[in-house]
């Protein structure tokens, strides 16, 4: 199964590990290949092997040995190196593997693959440009130094460079303004620069300014003095004192009231404030950050929000993508929240049949990882099998939702459309996974001839085999 050529020289810097994983069958491949990662010239691997059935391992790069008995195996292994090691990269070597199933595994995150027969050249320059990737991961994500840190879960390119930024923002105690449409994870992000920053032994405060009555608002954040207002009974000191030493975390800054924006930007400015019916000035020691999933430049060209206070917010920023832009992030972060779910009820953690994997990777998500967050708690709830199927991954709870759909400043025409598009990509998914990817069933239970149910397929870009399962 391995190409006899001269050894290729592998450039590549000292202290890189290399594991290199197959099945009992394929165990001989695998114990070549790494005599092979061992004789490189120029080359400084430490390379060891080990079984599909391996746990998470602490390398740079992993190669898995796959032929088609063993894919659930090796996809199963792959996500949990993804989810506990996510800048690991994986190349698959490929044994008599069908392209539906190597497409499977790279869906799940390998970065690359080869065919058996491997030629020695060829290795050579597929594990050089994987370590390369690994390397790229390992810059853009430095190691964990805080348990807020072990939720920015992925490397994608869109998400790992805003990520990298969270410790230089962190650095600094200016404010910040996280920009990002809604469940895309600006709290978490807001949490982990608070965590990484000086301010980490103080305390930790979050508002959603929107949640908040408009008339109760410059009480709430600057507290109040007795007799201020009706039913003000007794004083109250406001988040901004509870915050003091620490980070003031304020969620849908565009929801303030005009005349709290004031008060809020003489606070930023002057870094003292007065309670509400006080003459007092009050010191406070607080960094703010806010996070909107609105466009500001818009906001305030509408007069509904300062500029000068998005000026004084804006100092830093920070842009969260979409999950859709951040595909490959997805099995990562489905198996993470399957996990969090199954510790949270008490309940074996599931796996993820390929089936269901396809179904998550496929899925629009327009409440973002808020969203699939929600979709895997309610499949673990549900399912009572060792492994996720299609069936078990339900959106009609979440994306049927007036508030998974995300605000935005596009035309009523604009957002109807995109949220039939969303209904009815997610009731073609819903069928098809209700009837085991069979498209006359599915079409009858839609009351739509075969033929207009196969447009709407292809309309989406949707394939009848991903909600099959292996029998």
């Amino acid at each position: 199964m391995l190409k006899t050529e001269i050894p290729h020289a592998l450039a590549a810097p000292a202290a890189l590990d290399v594991s290199v994983c197959a099945s009992d069958a394929l165990a001989d491949l695998g114990h070549t290949l790494c005599a092979v990662l061992r004789a490189f010239e120029g080359a400084s691997l430490s390379v060891s092997s080990g079984s599909l059935k391996m746990k998470p391992s602490a390398c740079d790069l992993l190669i898995q040995v796959v032929s088609e008995a063993c894919v659930p195996a090796a996809l199963e292994q792959l996500l949990r190196q993804r989810a506990g090691q996510p800048g690991c990269a994986v190349l698959v070597v490929a044994v008599d593997l069908p392209a539906s199933s190597l497409d499977e595994l790279l869906a799940a995150g390998a970065c690359d693959f080869l065919r058996a027969p491997v030629a020695t050249g060829e290795l050579a320059t597929r594990v050089r440009r994987a370590l390369g990737l690994a390397q790229e991961r390992a810059s853009l994500n430095p190691r964990p130094i805080h348990p807020a840190l072990r939720d920015l879960i992925g490397d994608s390119p869109a998400f790992a460079q805003q990520v990298a930024r969270v410790p230089v923002l962190a650095r600094y105690d200016a404010s910040v303004l996280i920009l990002g449409d809604t469940g895309t994870g600006k709290e978490v992000c807001a949490q982990a620069i608070h965590y990484l920053s000086a301010r980490a032994g103080g305390p930790w405060v979050a508002v959603n300014c929107g949640a908040i009555p408009t008339e109760l608002v410059e009480a709430e954040l600057f507290g109040h003095v007795k007799g201020a207002y009706t039913h003000a009974h007794s004083s109250r000191a406001g988040l901004v004192r509870e915050a003091e030493g620490g980070t003031l975390f304020l969620d849908e800054i565009d929801s303030l009231p005009y005349g709290a924006q004031a008060k809020l930007l003489r606070f930023l400015q002057e870094k003292e404030y007065r309670p509400v019916g006080s003459n007092q000035v009050t010191h406070a020691d607080v960094r703010v950050i806010a996070a909107t999933n609105r466009n500001p430049a818009q906001l305030t060209a509408r007069g509904n929000f300062r500029q000068d206070l998005l000026f004084r917010l804006n100092v830093l920023t920070l842009h969260l993508p979409l999950l859709r832009e951040r595909q490959s992030d997805i099995p990562a972060l489905a198996l993470f929240f399957l996990r969090s779910a199954a510790r949270q009820w008490q309940k074996a953690a599931p796996g993820l049949s390929p089936a269901a994997l396809k179904k998550l990777v496929a899925y629009d998500w327009p409440g973002n990882v808020r969203e699939l967050k929600n979709v895997m708690e309610r499949a673990v709830l549900m399912s009572s099998s060792g492994q996720l199927s299609a069936q078990d991954i339900d959106f009609d709870g979440s994306c049927a939702s007036i508030d998974a759909v995300p605000v935005s400043e596009e035309s009523f025409r604009a957002a109807k459309a995109r949220v039939v598009e969303n209904f009815e990509r997610s009731y073609i998914e819903h069928l098809l996974a209700s009837n085991a990817g069979n498209v006359t069933h599915a079409a009858r239970a839609a009351k739509k001839n075969r033929r207009a149910f196969f447009e709407l397929m292809r309309k989406y870009k949707i394939e009848s085999d991903a909600y099959r399962e292996a029998v």
